[in-house]
């Protein structure tokens, strides 16, 4: 799972270890940080950009 450019919310959560609920909301409040688009009805998180935001953030 590691090498797939998108993720879904529950893969992302198992992946980075945060909770479904705080992923969703990062992707909802962060759409222009680019980790996340919206596609029909679901977010999809993109992994390298989230990872690239968690390494910078100093809490979530």
């Amino acid at each position: 799972m590691n090498e797939r450019y998108l993720l879904s919310i529950r893969e992302a959560a198992d992946y980075f270890g945060i909770g479904e609920k705080k992923l969703r909301r990062l992707a909802e409040n962060n759409l222009y940080h680019g980790f996340a688009v919206y596609n029909g009805n679901r977010y999809m998180i993109i992994r390298k950009k989230l990872e690239e935001f968690l390494e910078s953030a100093e809490s979530i």
